[in-house]
């Protein structure tokens, strides 16, 4: 049995998000596919005294309505410094904040691309080894396309060998899963119900911030709180 999930990468993303890769023997980033705006692909939220903020990176989309999410580029790069500024000042108190401090600044510091896509697939690397994750992760672009919503992620997922394919909760409004039994590949959708609070700075407890978060909080005790490794993560059909 192999199974593998399929979604488009997004920048510095919520735990649930490496819940899903640790969950899967290949993790597919689905890039080569309309760029959204105001979605997660360029931003997420850091936990600030405040409330929650933003750290947005900046692309071009002017006249750029059909642009590709590995057709997005960086408008400034200054975004590299004002990011992890806005780490340092907001999480400086946190337990584990100078145990990361040398590791965030040359993640930031060694971030040359201008491409929205190699940046996130930098951070989402970079944060699934201090996970110990050890998932494949691949680009949708490395397999033949096919045309259809259903049929181009079935057809990933047998070039990629699966069988069983593991998707997101709100996939399930618009999958055909009739098309999915007929292929011979089992859907199963993630419940991200259950997780456990933890040392969170500035309350009330938000679940729904960029992992960081939670590793700057928790340190190397982080991987005790995703579902994957707590046997607490649901599946169904």
């Amino acid at each position: 049995m192999k199974r593998v999930a399929i979604v488009q990468s997004n920048y510095i993303p919520w735990k649930g998000y490496f819940d899903l890769i640790n969950a899967v023997d290949e993790f597919i980033l689905f890039d080569d596919v309309q760029y959204t705006r105001r979605d997660w692909r360029n931003r997420n939220k850091i936990k600030t005294a405040q409330g929650v903020q933003w750290l947005t990176i900046p692309v071009e989309v002017k006249g750029k309505y059909s642009q590709k999410i590995n057709e997005t580029v960086v408008s400034d790069l200054d975004w590299k410094r004002s990011h992890l500024e806005a780490i340092r000042h907001n999480y400086a108190r946190a337990p584990y904040f100078a145990h990361y401090k040398t590791w965030l600044e040359v993640l930031y510091g060694g971030c040359a691309t201008h491409s929205l896509s190699h940046i996130n697939h930098r951070f989402i690397c970079a944060i699934c080894e201090q996970l110990n994750i050890h998932t494949q992760i691949r680009w949708s672009s490395d397999y033949t396309i096919v045309e259809g919503k259903n049929e181009r992620l079935i057809s990933l997922c047998q070039q990629a060998g699966a069988n069983v394919y593991l998707s997101g909760p709100a996939a399930r409004d618009y999958m055909d899963l009739s098309v999915w039994q007929q292929a011979g590949i089992e859907v199963k959708f993630a419940q991200y119900d259950g997780y456990a609070e933890y040392r969170q700075l500035h309350p009330p407890f938000d679940h729904f911030v960029t992992v960081l978060d939670l590793l700057l909080n928790e340190g190397p005790h982080a991987v005790n709180y995703l579902l994957t490794n707590v046997s607490r993560v649901q599946f169904v059909n």
